[in-house]
């Protein structure tokens, strides 16, 4: 396995960056969803964010795939990237707090773990692993509440549905690797939302109606946000910072959006969480650093500083 890429400061900037744009994204959704439906929200999402993503893969030149078969792995990965995951979620929002949203959110490095571990061989769960994925599973029972669990009433299933969602994008991140790892990201996003797309206008307007487009100036701009900057903006970001700080140092952004949505929450919206969501937070970001490796890696810097001594 390649040594981990140490983290620039740049890379630590735009990591933070985009921690805050998604993390802002939280609240404008549930700002959008005060005046519009969980599905057309997610329609606005994907539809805006595809003309800027096409807008930028014009701009930067870049082939355009003819294939067929890449075409119907754009649409797979909208679906599962996409239209589970932002729908699961959008609903989930209509009765839980964009700050708990993130944070159960985070989880998505969790389940991405363990879906690599099942569909490739080289992913196998080490004991490191599977620490951090036991610890990351004990965040998010203790985020949630056993006792919500034991209610089940709407709000534990709001939370259960954001947990499916993070479920949808560990499935994705497989579906990329095996389909899409010979698509320029730019076009690869582009093709996604594209699919994304293809789906939600008939899903929405077959099942909350035809699109409303006599919204509020607060909705609008709460969809321009979390459409532009949020989806199109933060791909390509994402895809940057993914060059500069490896796929196993981009697992940290999950742990930087959480207190952006929390504070942004609450000083937007009035929201206010339970001390159960930030200690399950504090057990997930412990489970996330022993993913990410970093906890170890000192103790093994110095257990070879000692053997080099002897």
């Amino acid at each position: 396995m390649s040594p981990q890429k140490s983290i620039t400061p740049r890379a630590w900037t735009e990591m933070l960056l985009l921690a805050a744009i998604w993390g802002a994204s939280f609240v404008s959704i549930r700002v959008a969803l005060d005046e519009i439906g969980p599905l057309w929200a997610v329609a606005h999402r994907v539809g805006w964010a595809m003309l800027a993503l096409w807008g930028a893969v014009l701009l930067m030149r870049l082939p355009v795939p003819c294939d067929l078969r890449v075409w119907g792995a754009f649409l797979v990965m909208g679906l599962l990237n996409n239209v589970v995951p932002f729908g699961l979620m959008a609903w989930g929002q209509l009765h839980i707090e964009s700050g708990l949203t993130s944070i159960l959110n985070a989880a998505t490095a969790i389940f991405g773990v363990i879906a690599a571990a099942v569909f490739f061989a080289d992913e196998r769960i080490t004991p490191r692993k599977a620490a951090g994925v036991m610890l990351g599973f004990a965040g998010v029972a203790t985020a949630i509440g056993l006792e919500n669990l034991a209610q089940f009433d709407i709000r534990s299933l709001a939370q259960l549905a954001v947990i499916g969602g993070t479920v949808s994008y560990a499935l994705a991140s497989v579906w990329a690797r095996k389909m899409l790892s010979g698509q320029p990201p730019q076009v690869a996003a582009a093709g996604m939302v594209t699919g994304s797309t293809l789906i939600m206008l008939p899903v929405a307007w077959s099942i909350e109606g035809p699109v409303d487009l006599s919204l509020g100036p607060r909705t609008w701009a709460a969809i321009g946000y979390y459409a532009l900057l949020g989806t199109a903006l933060a791909y390509l970001l994402y895809y940057r910072v993914l060059g500069m700080a490896g796929s196993g140092n981009l697992m940290l952004v999950t742990l930087l959006i959480p207190p952006f949505a929390i504070v942004l929450g609450a000083l937007m919206l009035s929201e206010a969480l339970r001390p159960a969501a930030y200690a399950g937070f504090a057990l997930l970001a412990a489970g996330l650093l022993i993913l990410n490796g970093r906890i170890w890696r000192p103790r093994r810097r110095s257990a070879r500083q000692g053997a080099k001594s002897t």
